[in-house]
């Protein structure tokens, strides 16, 4: 009997056992399986940033570029080191910029909102992808091939080069010699036979890709083509950063001359995963070609920085630059470094105020807009004035070629129909560099520079109004103070020279023109 209850009591024990090993095992799947919180990227501003009023006064040129890095170092190093130490502490991934006071920080909410809370820190603002607006490549039908692409030395000078007086200015012996120009797009094809004899990176026999070359896309895409932290140039966008690339300094030495400025030596930066990019891949990309880095990422070297950064592309405020203060200190502290920052005025036109992305809205960007073979505005060029941010400021400041250019593409051949204000701001840059290695006091001097161009550009009407900006005057709001002709501005830097313009491509009639700034 005894043995019968105890059986009964143990199997009593069992069964309640069982069901309760039954209930844990259907309530821990909900505790266990639950998905983490959602993380994302984010940016963290923090309130102190550097003072770079006394860069202005600063005569050297690389010394004024020394005083703006250290400047902006000293002040990151101070002020980020205890809030990353904590970070990196409890796991969270976290990426330091020097340009602007600001991390890059990989986390959820309650992270973001307990790191916006902190004393030291000013926000949190965005990093979502911006994707890349651009005009569909034209057809251009005197192609060789396919596609609009021709093989190796189909082309030679076009005539958006003759349009911009380049060849002129070549003819005096300036073809950007010794100027740095800085290529923040989508990478570049550096083997293509335009663009390799001037890559800086390679010296007519070894390539070092060392202080030249910095890819920002850490986490690529799935199918992207160069992957993550290429250590080499390369273009993953169906050549977008080639073409761009080309017209800045393309030459191949046997007759396929693409390039505004052929003498200048590029170095790039990829800022963009496939188009899409981030207000901190922007970031990195003006971090180092402020000041190159080895092929680590370390040891920069603010001496071998670009003297003209090109950016042909925008970030628009509904797809990442939802704080468009952070893009315009970042320009601002690079153009203090006495770096020229030209931009592409987007291609959402044709009606007024469609320009409305960072950086092409920022007064301290130099913004180009594009015009056809024949001086007419294009249809897609974006005009001004700026209203999205209540300046009611007038851009773009010039316009340039921008419609059916002739240009590199990967991985040897050329296109004759690179369209879209990704085109025309090239030719503004190339032109920079060209007067800069003509005029070695100018080189630094962002303000005299811009000056220059705008007083040498050939003056166009239009009759669209826009705003303020009534279209038959210049400046206006569809073509600026006009189409850049450089050599205009050559003659014009020349204090000797009569302050008269020069209008060589095609006869105007007189125009009315508002008196531009002087220095």
């Amino acid at each position: 009997m005894e043995d019968r209850q105890e059986m009964k009591r143990f199997l009593v024990a069992f069964v309640l056992l069982v069901l309760a090993t039954a209930s844990r095992a259907q309530e821990s799947p909900s505790r266990v399986s639950a998905p983490p919180p959602a993380r994302h990227s984010f940016l963290v501003l923090l309130r102190e940033q550097a003072d770079l009023s006394g860069a202005a006064a600063i005569p050297d040129r690389l010394e004024r570029r020394r005083f703006v890095f250290d400047a902006l170092n000293d002040v990151a190093d101070r002020t980020q080191a205890r809030l990353v130490e904590e970070l990196r502490a409890s796991g969270t991934l976290v990426r330091r910029h020097f340009l602007l006071n600001m991390l890059e920080v990989e986390a959820d909410d309650a992270a973001a909102a307990s790191i916006a809370r902190r004393p030291e820190v000013s926000r949190v603002a965005s990093n979502r992808p911006a994707a890349m607006r651009l005009v569909p490549e034209a057809f251009d039908p005197s192609a060789t091939s396919a596609g609009g692409r021709a093989p190796l030395a189909a082309t030679t000078v076009g005539e958006n080069l003759d349009i911009i007086r380049a060849p002129q200015v070549w003819a005096r012996g300036f073809t950007g010699q010794g100027i740095v120009v800085g290529h923040a797009d989508t990478g570049f094809a550096w083997q293509h036979p335009a663009l390799k004899p001037h890559y800086r990176g390679f010296d007519g026999s070894t390539v070092s890709h060392a202080y030249n070359w910095h890819d920002a896309v850490h986490d690529a895409a799935a199918g992207n083509s160069c992957g993550s932290d290429s250590a080499f140039p390369c273009d993953d966008d169906d050549g977008h950063g080639t073409s761009t690339a080309g017209i800045l300094v393309g030459d191949d030495g046997l007759g396929a001359q693409p390039g505004v400025a052929p003498g200048a030596s590029l170095i790039g930066c990829r800022n963009m995963d496939q188009g899409t990019g981030t207000p901190a891949r922007y970031t990195e990309c003006f971090e180092f070609l402020l000041a190159p880095t080895d092929a680590a990422g370390q040891n920069p070297r603010p001496d071998l920085g670009a003297d003209v950064i090109n950016n042909s592309w925008t970030c628009p405020t509904s797809e990442g630059c939802t704080d468009p203060d952070i893009l315009r200190t970042v320009v601002a502290n690079v153009r203090a470094a006495g770096i020229f920052v030209v931009v592409s005025a987007g291609n959402d036109g044709d009606a007024c105020a469609t320009i409305t992305d960072a950086p092409a809205i920022y007064d301290i960007a130099f913004c180009v807009g594009a015009t056809d073979n024949s001086d007419a505005i294009a249809p897609f060029s974006s005009r001004g004035p700026i209203t999205v941010d209540g300046s009611n400021r007038l851009k773009p400041d010039l316009v340039a070629p921008g419609v059916l250019i002739p240009t590199a593409v990967p991985p040897d051949q050329y296109t004759f129909s690179f369209t879209g204000t990704s085109a025309s701001a090239p030719h503004v840059s190339g032109a920079a560099a060209l007067l800069w290695s003509a005029i070695p006091s100018l080189r630094g001097e962002v303000d005299q520079t811009e000056d220059l161009l705008r007083r040498s550009a050939i003056p166009l009407l239009s009759s669209q109004d826009c705003g303020p900006y009534p279209g038959n005057v210049v400046p206006n709001a569809v073509f600026g103070y006009g189409r850049l002709d450089v050599a205009n501005a050559l003659v014009l830097s020349d204090p000797l020279a009569p302050r008269q313009l020069v209008f060589s491509h095609r006869s105007r009639p007189a125009l009315k023109v508002i008196a531009p700034r002087t220095p």
